[in-house]
């Protein structure tokens, strides 16, 4: 059922490690790298909202929420592979803002994949089963993520595809690596929808029956304007999180902005992105985020054990601040392999931002909206991520002196307020 999960997160771990330096190479500076990552948040705030209503209110021969898998995954293979190649199209534009053009689609198509998925887990789950559902969803996002993070570094490394900049395009290694996780996306994606049998509306309605507007063919119920009555009606537990989900992804957007400028200026010594240092500090950042990713891939399966000892706000708010300690870390440490100790907490606080609050979170939403409800919690996720891509930049251009691994440290700062602000969570079924 989260088989295709990993398949998503391959890619998106691709672009994460991978986005600053290609638009760095085609001219964006530290200043402005965070007004081109806006496009991955606004993008979702848009459309998964959109995505979940009308998954909530599909069935086809495909089932409910598998369609829009399928989409988005044709999507955000196709802007795999075309993304590196941006400098192609300079005889037309600036690369530079094909590039830019290519991540809008990319995550446009990678928010039309996505959203379903944390939907369809809370569907086929009853409550006991949902935190190991969602951890064992983290868990293949590990998979994935470390093995989209890795890529480039293990290509350059363990098969001789190099990694210099020829001509203003991109490293051999960075290209290929995009095509295998595009084809990666396609496979994974492919698998779960021939393996996954999804409850047909009959079986829902009878699921629902006691619920307010349960019936997924009322005319009302497929308008758009019911978006926003949901959103007036929102659970007060979502609200809370809201503010926990605030600076949880203020900090991770803010961390996957900087980490390559930083760690290539403070462990690297260069802020050139046309230099051989500054690809190894690429190279060394993917491998690093590949650290944190299977760090979480094991650490999310201990996430039930450890919430049912305790609680689980208690789970998510220790993670955050393990999270928070690692990420301050950066900031004092100069040798590339002591990073990885840093990476370790993120890692922690990573697996528990992909899987706690959702936990929390679906007790409290009515069966026959989650779908609706899980976009709308996504506002949580994007708009932190927005505010982020705003005043990230100047801060640090201004506040900071260009020193991106200033903004390493306002990360590991807002994860902390993000582990206060759990206390205050409502968690009940």
């Amino acid at each position: 059922m989260c088989f295709g999960f990993l398949g998503i997160q391959a890619g998106f771990a691709l672009q994460n490690a991978n986005a600053s330096r290609i638009l760095q190479t085609f001219g964006a500076d530290v200043g402005t790298l965070s007004w081109f990552w806006i496009v991955a948040p606004l993008t979702g705030l848009i459309i998964q909202p959109i995505i979940g209503h009308y998954s909530d209110h599909t069935w086809n021969g495909m089932g409910r929420r598998k369609p829009y898998f399928l989409v988005g995954a044709i999507l955000a293979s196709l802007a795999l592979v075309f993304m590196p190649h941006s400098a192609g199209l300079s005889a037309v534009m600036s690369p530079l803002l094909v590039g830019a053009g290519i991540l809008t689609i990319l995550n446009a198509s990678f928010n039309v994949a996505m959203e379903p998925f944390r939907a369809l887990v809370a569907d086929q789950l009853p409550s006991e089963q949902r935190t190991l559902g969602f951890s064992i969803q983290t868990f293949l996002i590990g998979i994935g993520a470390v093995v989209g993070s890795w890529l480039p570094y293990a290509l350059s490394e363990w098969t001789g595809i190099g990694n210099q900049v020829i001509a203003g395009g991109m490293p051999l290694n960075v290209l290929v690596s995009f095509y295998i996780g595009a084809a990666l996306m396609m496979g994974t994606i492919i698998w779960t929808i021939i393996r996954t049998k999804e409850y047909p509306p009959e079986m829902h309605e009878s699921f629902f029956a006691d619920e307010t507007n349960a019936d997924p063919k009322t005319k009302e119920s497929k308008s758009l304007m019911v978006i926003f009555k949901d959103i007036a009606k929102m659970p007060r537990t979502m609200k809370e999180l809201g503010i926990t989900q605030f600076f949880s992804w203020f900090a991770l957007f803010t961390m996957w902005v900087y980490t390559t400028p930083a760690v290539a200026s403070a462990v690297y010594g260069t802020t050139d992105p046309h230099s051989q240092a500054f690809q190894k500090a690429g190279d060394w950042v993917g491998i690093l985020f590949g650290v944190y990713n299977l760090v979480a891939m094991f650490y999310a399966l201990a996430l039930p054990w450890i919430a049912k000892k305790t609680s689980r706000k208690f789970t998510h708010a220790f993670s955050l601040v393990i999270g928070g300690a690692g990420l301050i870390s950066m900031f004092f440490i100069h040798d590339s392999y002591w990073l990885i100790a840093s990476m370790v907490g993120v890692g922690i606080a990573w697996a528990s931002i992909l899987a706690m609050p959702y936990a929390i979170l679906v007790g409290s939403i009515p069966s026959a909206k989650m779908g609706v409800y899980m976009g709308i919690f996504n506002f949580f996720i994007t708009i932190p991520q927005i505010v982020s891509s705003l005043v990230g930049g100047p801060i640090i251009e201004h506040w900071m002196g260009s020193n991106a691994m200033g903004g390493i440290l306002m990360a590991g700062v807002c994860l902390l307020l993000a582990a206060v602000s759990v206390v205050f969570v409502q968690d009940r079924d």
